[in-house]
């Protein structure tokens, strides 16, 4: 990994992980020690026994070096900001007139999230599409996140996440663009229209930008679609049963870093368990939904650049104040809701310019570059369309 904390210019990138890391990683896969299971040995109570120890063993037998040459075909740049070293691959599209999108990823995900969308965003027309509907593509890994290490600093709210991705696009020469994320990336990326709403075309997020919801008032109850009582009681469920992930990363993400930096298995459980509760349907493995290499070789990221608690301190520790109500920025936004996701019109409204509303039933998860990514592009390409 070749960074300079003092360089601020656009510098390229290619991942090379030392041999003895790699070695190491698959040493401490194939002599991993696994506690007997539970009494209630199901997802009830995180990943089974059973299937951690047949993916992990698996795992073991993944061939980075095919990873690294496969990413390394994609041209990476890195630069510093303030400090603070910033990854990205960053791909502009063989069509002139091509619009500028910052595609930006959450937690436990990263950049290779959206490996899948490059070649259709950029190169329509060799994807069946339309050469207006091409994209100069920008796929920042979130400071502490992947190759944005080390972590520098203490403010890393998702303010400042923007401050740090309105400098990157301005180094790329993008004065103007879309913006495109989902969990941190949806919440950063209305923050990065607030702060520069003349520079933003669009904002787009599969999900929920992240508006505190409040308390129902009587009417607003009752005027709610069965989709969306059905999305409060998701989350309701959420809090009751889910919550202990966010209370954990939010409060000692140093704990948290120091477990997973030593053991890439706890590392794996860790990611694993919230890509199971998170895609859709949850009956159905993980694995199957968005594949094995991808879970393989994205827990190899954080293990590879342990970044298990500073990507914890990012997403969940932040000092924002609870319940607090933004303004909006006036930018057009877009958002598609998936099936297991959460995301409420009624809520973004009151912070966001909301000028299209997707709601999909019955497909899709949390994760909608890898569980859905036609949709996806459809979605971005139809809101793109509608502001020209």
């Amino acid at each position: 990994m070749n960074t300079n904390q003092t360089d601020s210019r656009i510098r390229p990138f290619r991942i090379e992980i030392p041999e003895t890391g790699v070695d190491d990683l698959r040493s401490r896969l194939q002599n991993a020690r696994f506690a007997d299971p539970l009494p209630v040995d199901d997802r009830s109570t995180g990943i089974p026994s059973a299937e951690l120890r047949d993916l992990v063993t698996r795992w073991a037998q993944h061939d980075w070096r095919a990873t690294e040459e496969r990413l390394n075909a994609l041209p990476q740049i890195i630069t510093n900001i303030d400090g603070q070293n910033i990854h990205a691959v960053h791909v502009r599209s063989p069509h002139p007139d091509a619009t500028p999108l910052l595609l930006m990823h959450g937690w436990p995900g990263s950049f290779l999230e959206f490996e899948g969308l490059i070649g259709p965003l950029t190169d329509p027309v060799a994807h069946g599409g339309d050469a207006s509907d091409a994209f100069d593509i920008v796929i920042p890994s979130h400071p502490g996140f992947g190759f944005s290490m080390p972590l520098v600093g203490t403010d890393w709210g998702r303010g400042d996440i923007a401050v740090v991705m309105l400098e990157l696009m301005t180094r790329l020469g993008y004065e103007r663009f879309v913006v495109q994320g989902g969990d941190v990336g949806a919440g950063v990326a209305p923050e990065m229209a607030r702060l520069a709403p003349e520079r933003v075309i669009g904002v787009h997020a599969n999900g929920s930008l992240g508006t505190f919801l409040g308390e129902l008032d009587e009417e607003t109850a009752a005027s709610l679609k069965p989709v969306e009582h059905d999305r409060l009681r998701r989350v309701s469920e959420f809090m009751q049963k889910e919550f202990g992930y966010i209370a954990i990363q939010s409060t000692r993400p140093g704990l948290i870093g120091a477990m997973l930096a030593d053991s890439p298995v706890a590392q794996f459980a860790w990611i694993l368990d919230k890509f199971q509760e998170w895609t859709h349907p949850a009956e159905k493995p993980a694995a199957e939904i968005v594949g094995e290499r991808f879970l393989f070789e994205n827990a190899s990221l954080y293990w590879f650049t342990s970044s298990g608690g500073t990507s914890a301190y990012v997403a969940y520790a932040q000092d924002a104040e609870w319940g607090a109500q933004p303004e909006s920025s006036g930018v057009p936004t877009a958002v598609i809701v998936f099936a297991h996701d959460v995301g409420l019109r009624f809520a973004e409204e009151k912070t966001n310019n909301i000028v299209r509303w997707t709601d999909v039933e019955g497909r899709g998860g949390h994760f909608a570059a890898l569980e859905e990514p036609e949709m996806l592009v459809s979605d971005v390409r139809a809101f793109i369309r509608e502001l020209r």
